[in-house]
């Protein structure tokens, strides 16, 4: 995620640069054409379709923005309803070697619970950070297709384990679950957001729409820039170019992208959290790199 006071020019160039290259001299080629043929092109309303080009780019781009801060909402979820099982399980287990040793393990457990999802939703391998967070790498959650939900499946069988020990009451079984609840919950509707696309008529007809707009603009502009054309014509294109760029942006917010969740900041933060909360040194903050913080 980009955490500087503007997004940088030179990003969005070079993604759209292929195209505002074929838009310039596409530009070029109708100035030239405009002054060399006796054809004159009839006038084009630009204005109307200029403007019904940015409602569709405008309402594509909203969906967009709201799936991402939907992602940002349920990951912030996730930061509080980890605190909160860290506080709980460390108050409710006995003041004892055993009970202490259990509240670390649940503890650290779910330390590799959101590295594990975090991987997941990136498309990477959560072994290395559940093999360094729980110091084994004797882990039978690997093996399953969702490792984080394997997770939690294995923090509720050791809940239930302490309560038939008698170390927490129902009550507080029932709380703590409660919370294992909540993040099941806000696991559910990430991977929603993850494996379900915009629909195919959101990400299509937009770019068709732009691009043909873009064919359109020098026509309509070239009686009126002459041989400002294709400079004015490209500039206004890169517009909707860039528009339409944002919305590809914001679809996946769980990618490892420069415009992306910046998940490992997240994740850090946690762990920090829950490394104190049972002792141990904390990892140092992500840190933005060149003004990016991931």
């Amino acid at each position: 995620m980009i955490v500087g006071r503007s997004p940088r020019i030179r990003q969005s160039f070079q993604k759209a640069w292929s195209a505002l290259i074929a838009l310039f001299f596409w530009d070029l080629a109708v100035t030239i054409f405009y002054y060399i043929s006796p054809f004159k092109a009839p006038a084009l309303p630009l204005t109307i379709f200029g403007t019904a080009l940015a409602l569709v780019l405008g309402f594509r781009v909203n969906s967009a923005y709201s799936r991402w801060w939907e992602g940002r909402i349920l990951w912030g979820a996730m930061v509080n309803v980890s605190r909160s099982f860290a506080r709980a399980v460390l108050a409710y287990l006995p003041d004892t070697p055993d009970g202490r040793a259990l509240g670390n393990l649940l503890v650290r457990r779910h330390i590799a619970y959101v590295h594990a999802l975090r991987c997941q939703l990136r498309r990477q391998d959560p072994a290395p950070d559940m093999q360094r967070v729980l110091e084994t790498d004797d882990l039978p959650e690997l093996e399953r297709r969702n490792p984080a939900n394997g997770v939690l499946d294995g923090t509720d069988r050791a809940l239930m384990n302490a309560v038939r020990s008698g170390w927490i009451d129902t009550i507080q079984q029932s709380r703590i679950e409660g919370l294992l609840v909540d993040m099941s919950n806000a696991q559910g509707g990430m991977e929603r957001i993850k494996n379900t696309p915009l629909p195919a008529q959101y990400r299509a007809f937009p770019k068709y729409f732009t691009r043909l707009f873009c064919i359109l603009l020098p026509i309509g502009l070239v009686e009126t820039l002459g041989v400002a054309t294709p400079v004015g014509s490209a500039f206004a294109g890169f517009m909707f170019l860039a528009v339409l760029q944002i919305g590809d942006d914001l679809v996946d917010p769980f990618g490892n992208d420069v415009h992306d969740l910046p998940l490992s900041s997240i994740t850090t933060t946690i762990e920090g959290d829950l490394n104190q909360a049972i002792g141990l040194p904390a990892p140092p903050p992500a840190q933005p790199v060149n003004g990016i913080l991931w």
